[in-house]
């Protein structure tokens, strides 16, 4: 069954933990039959290998590109759910879909409203049943996290429930006939 995107492109998720991402790009990937990404599964593994690497966020990344790459080669979309906290990472990713001559969507996922960011952060980590860290508020406050530079399909969680913000980045997609 061919996808609603007709074609294989990238679809690059950014946003901090807890504002919602992970839950958007879990449904988008569902309802387009898509390859699905999730970075946090990628630096997990490497801590918790043999090898135990401590700073798995470059690693990390790196695999993600590569298993990108390959599946978009393939033919499929893949969507990649991650931080991408700054430009370099983000431009990493665009480069994947370019050298593999695909579109590119890149989306922000926010949650303006800081009490229910913080209430989702914390009920997530206590609803913990995989290996994935912990992440605590003050590590949300002090990430660093670039402003983007470029238009970027930006979506509030906080406004928006995660069937609207699917609706509007599929409403995205055929507006950009991909």
């Amino acid at each position: 069954m061919r996808n609603e995107t007709e074609m294989s492109m990238l679809i690059i998720f950014s946003g901090l933990p807890g504002s919602g991402k992970s839950s958007v790009s879990r449904h988008l990937a569902k309802r387009l039959g898509a390859f699905y990404l999730r970075i946090d599964s990628i630096e997990t593994a490497l801590k918790n290998s043999t090898l135990k690497v401590e700073q798995a966020e470059d690693a990390g990344y790196l695999a993600a590109y590569d298993i990108a790459k390959d599946n978009l080669a393939l033919g499929y979309t893949v969507i990649a759910d991650n931080v991408n906290p700054v430009e370099i990472s983000r431009e990493g990713w665009r480069n994947v879909a370019i050298k593999q001559d695909k579109t590119f969507l890149e989306i922000e996922i926010i949650c303006s409203d800081q009490k229910e960011h913080r209430r989702r952060l914390e009920a997530r980590n206590a609803d913990r049943h995989d290996a994935t860290p912990i992440v605590t508020w003050e590590q949300v406050m002090q990430r660093e996290y670039d402003d983007w530079d470029r238009p970027v399909l930006r979506l509030d969680t906080s406004e928006l429930t995660i069937e609207e913000c699917v609706e509007r980045i599929c409403t995205q997609l055929k507006r950009t006939d991909v």
